[in-house]
């Protein structure tokens, strides 16, 4: 049995993720979706809205092979700190987590949440390119 936590902020995010896990997964292991919110003046109802969407996106992809549990955090932590938090509370044995290609300045400017879980988590993880290589 292996346990995934797979960090999502948007539906294409969570196809992408999926698409990685579909010939991972049995129905002996667990998926964790996990959407991170802000909170307060910082989150509109939109933001709410699409992250629901994109959980919904795992549960619709993987349900059928796996047990998928979602969850949707607006406790004010950054979220980085939620995917870990939530990894750790669940022993989970892989973060999956999907990443772009920024230039640099966007990186220092925005910061990058797959950089953060990378740098802080001691968990095993699969870094999934959003965007296709040329």
């Amino acid at each position: 049995m292996t346990t995934y936590v797979l960090a999502t902020n948007h539906v294409d995010t969570s196809a992408k993720l999926c698409d990685y896990l579909l010939d991972r997964v049995s129905g002996s292991d667990e998926v964790h979706a996990v959407n991170s919110l802000p909170g307060g003046s910082a989150t509109d109802t939109d933001d709410v809205r699409d992250g629901e969407e994109a959980l919904n996106v795992v549960s619709s992809r993987l349900d059928t092979i796996t047990t998928v549990e979602s969850h949707q955090f607006v406790r004010g932590n950054e979220p980085h700190e939620d995917v870990i938090e939530h990894a750790e509370e669940i022993d989970a044995d892989e973060i999956v987590i999907g990443i772009r290609r920024r230039n640099p300045t966007a990186k220092v400017v925005f910061g990058s949440t797959a950089q953060q879980i990378m740098l802080h988590s001691n968990r095993p993880m699969a870094v999934v390119p959003l965007v296709d290589v040329e």
